[in-house]
């Protein structure tokens, strides 16, 4: 009998396949290729390139932007940094934040492993982290699969999370050589992660993917009921039919909205929003087709 990782990613392959049915076939590095390591020319900038690759010391020189070009490296290494904290628990346990974060998750690792590109991840808690190495091959995305399922041991209510020590980490583990970083998270917890994404995009081609519950966007009106942080434990009891709470909860949810894409942009990072109510293959589809897109 198949394991639940060998269902999970068989599932995703028959998934995968079906729906793309040629249209996104073939190599992913030409979506998200990284950066090369090696120094070949240097050409006129033009608006749509990477302005981290300006010289400016040619620039200067000539009075005109010119930008560095590198070799593109033959084998691509990506790593899946994965936010499990308990904000990521918020949900059904079928069509939630968290299993749609594995879902997603197993099923890039297995696009991008394609060719035999490396995958590695980082899988972040507040009291505990787990690096797995990046390695080619199926036995690699069934590792990881494996680990994405296994059961998380309960916590007790503690604080929110760390999002800057999660993306040091991605940093820190991630130096030795260029890569393509997913960050897989929420991003509900502590301000002030916005330096720590930026230093890591200077490094890095960075992507974010945000799972965000449609119940967190907008309160439904279900009368009175107890709301529990999942990560503090605190509890209030709210009034969902009150116009004023509403109101107030909308403008908040905006400001949180507007101060997290300000963040993204600020930071230079490929950013995209998923909510659990999308399903895991047209979230693929649509993560390949906008960066096909930004490549032209």
């Amino acid at each position: 009998m198949a394991s639940a990782p060998d269902r999970l990613l068989r599932r995703l392959e028959w998934k995968l396949h079906r729906r793309l049915d040629g249209r996104l076939q073939g190599s992913y590095r030409t979506v998200w290729r990284g950066a090369g390591i090696d120094f070949t020319d240097l050409r006129a900038y033009v608006p749509e390139d990477d302005v981290r690759h300006i010289d400016w010391n040619v620039t200067a020189r000539l009075d005109e932007p010119y930008v560095r070009q590198y070799t593109e490296d033959r084998e691509l290494t990506a790593w899946m940094v994965v936010d499990r904290s308990a904000s990521m628990r918020f949900g059904r346990s079928e069509q939630g934040k968290e299993s749609l974060a594995t879902e997603l998750t197993v099923g890039l690792a297995q696009m991008l492993s394609q060719g035999g590109n490396r995958v590695g991840a980082i899988l972040y808690d507040n009291g505990s982290h787990q690096v797995i190495p990046p390695r080619t091959g199926r036995n690699q995305i069934l590792r990881l699969a494996a680990e994405l399922t296994r059961p998380q041991h309960a916590t007790g209510p503690g604080t929110t999370t760390d999002l800057s020590a999660m993306l040091r980490l991605a940093a820190a583990t991630t130096s030795r050589r260029r890569s393509l970083v997913f960050v897989v998270s929420d991003f509900i917890g502590d301000p002030g992660w916005e330096r720590a994404l930026t230093m890591l995009s200077h490094r890095h081609e960075v992507v974010v993917v945000r799972i965000v519950d449609p119940v967190e966007l907008e309160l439904p009106d279900v009368g009175l009921i107890l709301v529990q942080d999942a990560e503090t434990g605190e509890q209030v009891l709210v009034d969902t039919s009150d116009p004023i709470l509403q109101r107030q909860l909308s403008a908040e949810v905006r400001a949180r909205e507007e101060a997290v894409e300000d963040g993204m942009h600020r930071a230079a990072v490929n950013s995209h929003r998923i909510t659990t109510d999308e399903g895991v293959v047209p979230a693929l589809v649509g993560l390949v087709q906008d960066s096909r897109r930004r490549r032209r």
